[in-house]
């Protein structure tokens, strides 16, 4: 019997396992697409492990919804830190763990709004249409003249298995336009193979990409997606990007217990 929790940050939604002790079969690609399968098992944009790390207070482990271990999830880390609260991991409202992609910070306040610090950025390759860059996760940030008339899923596969990315594992596909009070961001996310009510490190891109290309001046922006609104924050230190923050709700949608192997 194994309990699973859900969690969801701005629609973006996670099944969650405490596997500190280690029981959760890591790497069972058939089990974990199933567990994520709208239909068939408990439904999720994504499954994340919390292990324990003998240097940091826990360690997150992400799987995509088909099955496959990922590179870093930013939704799935700000939700990984209220479900580390929930377990008793955290000792007070901040936490430092580890993630595919490097060592986390991050604050919990009370409405369990979490500050996640993501990654440092430098390489980031502008074209007149589009930037690309890496937050934890690859990214394409498309400009476009209103998201809301954006087939999502169709432009955004052709784009992720298009020329551009062929040679490079795919990449995730994120459809930017400005709106009367921002900007708009819907997002492809490869491994979900479909839009996703929101992506953490695809804003995260999107913000870096604003700012980089001069389309907002000041360091810090609060993106719109279909889930809610995302705020991030950031310095810049000659063409480094430091001190980057994701900010946003994270929380329990439910828990049940099961029976490994048996549909949920």
């Amino acid at each position: 019997m194994m309990n699973f929790y859900k969690y969801q940050g701005t629609g973006n939604d996670f099944v969650m396992v405490d596997n500190r002790k280690g029981l959760f079969a890591k790497g069972d690609t058939a089990l974990i697409a199933h567990l994520c399968h709208r239909r068939f098992g408990i439904g999720a944009d994504g499954l994340i492990l919390l292990e324990n790390d003998p240097a940091y207070d826990f360690r997150m482990v992400y799987y995509n919804a088909d099955g496959r271990e990922s590179t870093m999830c930013g939704n799935g880390g700000r939700c990984v830190v209220a479900f580390a609260r929930e377990m008793g991991v955290m000792t007070g409202d901040s936490t430092r763990f580890i993630a595919v992609d490097g060592v986390h910070h991050a604050t919990i306040d009370a409405q369990n709004k979490v500050h996640l610090q993501m990654k440092d950025v430098q390489t980031i390759d502008v074209h007149p249409d589009y930037v690309f860059l890496d937050t934890g996760s690859p990214h394409h940030v498309q400009w476009v003249a209103d998201v809301d008339k954006v087939d999502v899923k169709t432009e955004g596969a052709a784009l992720r298995y298009g020329e551009l990315y062929a040679d490079k594992g795919g990449s995730n596909i994120n459809f930017v336009s400005l709106t009367t009070d921002g900007f708009a961001v819907r997002t492809y996310e490869r491994g979900v193979e479909d839009e996703t009510y929101s992506c953490g490190t695809g804003v995260t891109a999107v913000a870096i990409a604003l700012y980089h290309t001069a389309q907002i001046t000041t360091p810090a922006v609060t993106l719109h997606t279909k889930g809610g609104d995302l705020k991030v924050t950031f310095e810049k230190q000659g063409a480094l990007y430091q001190q980057v923050y994701l900010s946003g709700p994270a929380e329990k949608v439910f828990k049940i217990s099961e029976v490994l192997g048996v549909s949920c």
